[in-house]
């Protein structure tokens, strides 16, 4: 019930910097701040204070499969062969992580499902294990406990739609399992030439169940039509501006105005292929989409553990302040890097469970099947 009137407060209210919260809320990763003489003339000084508040929600996260090939770790004090351990989270001040479920390149049918179940086992696992600073959220409700009680949310998925195996039923036990953002990539249904009928009914089985839909790698066609066609937000979990740098992944000015128009989420990636070598190129490219979808419609997207190389003095999450310090020193306010960092996902995943209230009063379970209606 808590979760249902959290959603009836208007998606503005959600990243302001005068929000009140409780003093807990704002120890998500304890830092010690060097005295400055004018704490309003230090860039770095602010996007802390600001961070303290409104934590990085980050959108993509490769650290399940990257745990896969490690005989032992310890994220707890800090693992070297990763990215984003804890002590790093702590440091930029993440409050919120979206654990990626990675399939590799040709792995579809049940190899797919199989390898999807594995890494959410095996994801569960860590964080059960990493209770006092780990917590699993499936709501923004539950993004909002886990900072409140100085615990890091963590939120399973994206997954890769191959595993679903052209099965609704499936999708709907992934949910039930955990999983709350599917890829809609890598299928007979959602190609190159878009969503067929079949594609078009998994995206309102997932509204149906409050299951976001990523966009990221998906073909134009299916892009298009997937605005059209979910009555919740879509997001990207990692799509820059092509207009700045050219990658299959990145998204040109036309959709990102019609990402703005949908209220659809961008979250720009730290990576140096798709966003450029320094921190200030990736500036570049959240001034753009900001410019064209809009402040409610950018994220963050650290992309770690993924494999990826990283732009200079962002090498892993715990240089999230750089970045939003960048940001202010660009003129950006306090109100719109709250968004930026905390709010938008906030409304995203709002803005999906009240959808989803709204469609099971509507409608039951979908016994469609990819047959029936693709032949």
């Amino acid at each position: 019930m808590a979760d249902l009137q959290d959603d009836l407060h208007p998606a503005a209210e959600v990243g302001r910097v005068d929000e009140p919260f409780p003093q807990e809320a704002v120890v998500v990763g304890p830092e010690e701040y060097r005295p400055v003489s004018d704490p309003d003339d230090d860039p770095l000084y602010r996007a802390r204070a600001v961070l303290a508040a409104h934590p990085v929600a980050d959108g993509y996260s490769g650290l399940p499969w990257a745990l896969r090939g490690l005989p032992w770790y310890d994220l707890d004090l800090g693992e070297s062969a990763v990215d984003a351990d804890v002590p790093r989270l702590r440091r930029g001040q993440v409050g919120a992580v979206f654990w990626a479920l990675h399939l590799p390149e040709g792995h579809d049918g049940d190899r797919a499902l199989t390898t999807t179940l594995e890494q959410l086992d095996l994801a569960q696992a860590v964080v059960a294990g990493h209770d006092e600073d780990l917590r699993p959220a499936r709501t923004a409700g539950e993004f909002v406990d886990a900072r409140n009680c100085g615990r890091v949310a963590v939120l399973f998925g994206p997954a890769g739609a191959p595993a679903l195996g052209d099965s609704l039923s499936v999708l709907r036990a992934l949910h039930a399992l955990g999983l709350r953002v599917l890829t809609l990539t890598g299928t007979s249904w959602a190609g190159p030439a878009g969503l067929t009928r079949f594609g078009e009914e998994v995206v309102r089985e997932m509204n149906r169940i409050g299951m976001v839909a990523d966009l990221s790698h998906a073909s134009t066609p299916t892009i298009r039509r997937a605005l059209t066609v979910s009555k919740a937000p879509v997001l990207f979990s990692r799509s820059a501006a092509r207009d700045l740098r050219p990658h299959p992944a990145n998204l040109p000015d036309d959709l990102l105005t019609a990402v703005g128009e949908a209220k659809g989420l961008c979250l720009v990636p730290l990576t140096a292929e798709q966003a450029g070598p320094t921190v200030r190129d990736v500036a570049d490219h959240l001034d753009h989409v900001r410019t064209l979808a809009g402040p409610d419609c950018v994220g963050l997207s650290g992309t770690y553990d993924t494999g990826s190389a990283h732009p200079q003095e962002l090498s892993d999450p715990s240089c999230y302040p750089r970045l939003i310090a960048e940001l202010l020193r660009r003129g950006w306010d306090e109100a719109d890097v709250a968004l930026l960092t905390w709010g938008n996902v906030q409304r995203v995943l709002r803005a999906a469970a009240f959808t989803a209230h709204t469609a099971q009063q509507r409608r039951p379970p979908s016994t469609a099947t990819v047959t029936a209606l693709d032949g």
